[in-house]
């Protein structure tokens, strides 16, 4: 028999689960309306200058810890 901990962390999971299925199921309201609106280039600016600048700090660390591996 399985015990009243597992048995709930086992409802837990499904329901969990569940929840993550279904909200695939729905539509994403929010990405309509900045579509409409025409909003949707200014987050996907937001969303490349972050990744630019993501990129270019690994660069940056990148050629820093091979400097620091070469001494």
């Amino acid at each position: 028999m399985m015990n009243k901990m597992t048995k709930n962390f086992l409802l837990m999971l499904f329901l969990s689960l569940f929840t993550w299925i279904n909200s695939f199921a729905q539509q994403p309201q929010m990405a309509d309306q900045f579509r409409k609106e025409g909003k949707i280039y200014v987050v996907i600016g937001v969303i490349l200058i972050i990744f630019a600048g993501l990129v270019a700090f690994l660069v940056y660390l990148d050629r820093k810890l091979t400097k620091l591996e070469k001494k």
